[in-house]
């Protein structure tokens, strides 16, 4: 347990750290639409006599052109300039924000909770939690979906918070490389997303027994813990907002990925909107998911570390998972049963 001293200290290294990030955001997005005030005005005080046959041009007018293709009658797509405006404001500057408070809020409830411990001794029995493929195949997405998230907040806020501090020839560099890496490692990803679906799916339909988990808020606040079966309700909900999401970010990376395939402009733009929107989702999701996996809850992280867990850690959170394995090495079948009433739930 920490001390008063110490829980002081994080808290304000905690507050310190999620401000940075809300105000990092906020400032580079202005920074970035402060510019293109400077170049759009710079451009309207500039007598051109032209200026309505060029409005046109942007409004889509088309034109003749001996080039065959695609969308080569079209002079300009005006579609990309309200692109860069969506990208570089409201989604990075809101985004920010998301990520701040959800670092904010998961330290404040650390220093308020604390780890969930066990509520008994470690029984020194362990039973199998997760077999080395499934760790193989957790810790290959986990380590891919950081890598993208990394690459990719750099690309969306790389320009307004890295070229200050590495200047453009640094940063030039690094993006090039980072998109590369990105655009290559996506499709990898995608493979692990297809293989978690199809191994867990099974364990991660719901039930009835999650309203209760869910009222219980998973025993992170109060003093019981509710039943569950090998994966909570909280577990359910990261796993398919993974799939709803992962699937969103997955269609729009490959249309961005492969552009050469008869996309439009404005489907690429979309795409690339929607790829960021629910990358970024994901990321504030994949905090919490971390939060509880680590530090939050004792004894979770040892399950895919080592495969197995102590059986005083599978009883108090994932007792009726105990039940159905009992009930497989004896042969016999465990009913289905409503909900335990609080008095026989184990406490934590």
């Amino acid at each position: 347990m920490m001390t008063q001293v110490q829980k002081a200290s994080f808290w304000r290294i905690l507050s310190a750290f999620a401000l940075m990030l809300v105000l990092l955001a906020i400032s580079g997005t202005l920074r970035a639409h402060e510019g293109e005030r400077h170049e759009l005005h710079k451009a309207e005080s500039v007598v051109n006599p032209r200026s309505d046959y060029w409005r046109q041009v942007r409004e889509g007018v088309q034109g003749y052109t001996a080039v065959k293709g695609q969308e080569t009658n079209v002079l300009i797509q005006g579609g990309g300039q309200n692109w860069r405006r969506l990208r570089n404001g409201p989604i990075a500057s809101y985004g920010g924000v998301l990520l701040g408070v959800v670092v904010f809020a998961l330290g404040a409830f650390y220093l308020w909770r604390g780890q969930v411990k066990l509520s008994q001794p470690r029984s020194g029995e362990t039973l199998v939690r997760w077999t080395l493929a499934e760790r193989v195949l957790h810790w290959y997405t986990a380590l891919l979906f950081i890598f993208l998230a990394i690459t990719g907040l750099s690309l969306l806020y790389g320009r307004a918070l890295l070229i200050p501090l590495v200047g453009h020839k640094a940063f030039s560099v690094y993006a090039e490389i980072a998109k590369l890496l990105h655009n290559f490692i996506g499709p990898l990803f995608i493979v692990g997303l297809l293989l978690m679906f199809v191994a867990w799916v099974r364990d991660n339909l719901p039930s009835r027994i999650d309203i209760d988990w869910l009222r219980a808020f998973g025993g992170m606040v109060g003093d019981r813990h509710p039943s569950a079966g090998r994966m909570n309700a909280g577990e359910k909900m990261w796993f398919w907002l993974l799939a709803s999401g992962g699937l969103a970010v997955s269609v729009s990376g490959l249309l961005l990925d492969f552009p050469n395939f008869g996309q439009e402009r404005w489907l690429l733009q979309l795409s690339h909107l929607i790829h960021v929107v629910f990358a970024l989702v994901l990321m504030a999701g994949a905090l919490g998911h971390i939060y509880i996996g680590t530090i939050g809850t004792e004894g979770a992280l040892e399950g895919m570390v080592r495969g197995r867990v102590d059986k005083s850690w599978a009883i108090q959170h994932h007792d009726l998972w105990c039940e159905q394995l009992a009930a497989d090495e004896s042969g016999s079948s465990v009913p289905d049963r409503p909900p335990l009433p609080e008095t026989s739930r184990i406490a934590s």
